[in-house]
């Protein structure tokens, strides 16, 4: 079996595809692969000569994307759209990650995948355009929607939290915004096993598109760093006083999806992969978080 070459540099979820891939993992990032610059893309793909490709790489900036368009484009439509025709050339697998913004969140329920896109956000906008793109460019293509993803390594919410808690005797978070909490570990394991079934199975046409994979469960911002709190507490922090407030006492440039929690129940019948609990995967993160301090 050839390389895994997954594309994201240091973000949380390249790091952990390369802590637990094993040595088959090949990591790369800017300037060396830069969505901005195709020859790149080329460059790579010829020396690593990869057996699939997982492009964790991302504009993700969400309320920089409002004005800086050219950029959040480049990064989420384009060059993902010329990585996936690399991998149609040399006819491997794709998996594609992607977010939760693709829907304004004004469903009341999880979304499926079936449901018709409608982002509030350039981000959200060039994210959806980019599934279409990559499902277009390579038929053998996984495209995996995720959501509020976190993990003791990189920068995210649970350790923004933890450290702020750690610094102030009061915090105010939004408590009406809900989602689905992902560990990027958590991710990570799960795309290991989709490219584990695809590789003992071979191609299927079926194994084709769009996928959610996000944490078991849901919560909101408020319940989530209350939780994450809790936890650091468990490891000697003083417990501050969290306090939710509403979506527009904390105003932010790109709007916010209310209620993005995603139904899992394909990734599940389709490749036999489910995600652990939030809460599981927190306490664990957090543990470590405290190990390592």
């Amino acid at each position: 079996m050839g390389p895994i070459l997954v594309t994201g540099g240091s973000g949380q979820l390249a790091t952990s595809l390369e802590n637990l891939g094993g040595p088959r993992i090949v990591r790369v990032g800017r300037p060396e692969f830069d969505f901005e610059k195709p020859d790149t893309i080329a460059a790579v793909m010829e020396r690593v000569k990869p057996a699939v490709v997982v492009n964790a790489a991302a504009w993700t900036a969400v309320d920089l994307a409002e004005k800086e368009t050219a950029g959040a484009d480049a990064a989420n439509r384009t060059g993902p759209e010329a990585l996936a025709q690399a991998c149609a050339k040399s006819g491997i697998p794709l998996v594609h990650v992607s977010t939760d913004y693709v829907f304004a969140g004004d469903k009341g329920s999880p979304y499926v995948e079936t449901d018709p896109v409608t982002p509030a956000t350039v981000y959200g906008r060039t994210k959806a355009e980019g599934e279409q793109a990559v499902l277009n460019a390579n038929p053998q293509t996984v495209v995996l929607r995720t959501s509020w993803v976190y993990a003791a390594h990189g920068k995210n919410f649970v350790k923004t939290m933890i450290n702020a808690g750690a610094k102030n005797p009061a915090l105010r978070v939004v408590g009406d915004q809900h989602g689905n909490p992902t560990n990027a570990d958590d991710l990570a394991e799960a795309i290991l096993a989709i490219i584990s079934k695809i590789e003992t199975t071979g191609w299927k046409p079926e194994y084709a598109g769009i996928y959610h994979a996000s944490g078991q469960g849901e919560t909101t911002w408020h319940g989530l760093a209350v939780a994450a709190l809790k936890e650091a507490a468990n490891h000697g922090q003083t417990m501050p006083d969290v306090t939710a407030i509403r979506t527009e006492d904390w105003p932010t440039p790109a709007k916010r999806p209310q209620d993005s929690r995603l139904d899992c129940g394909k990734l599940s019948r389709v490749f036999g992969v489910t995600l652990p609990a939030w809460e599981h995967s927190l306490a664990r993160t957090v543990k470590s978080l405290f190990a390592h301090a």
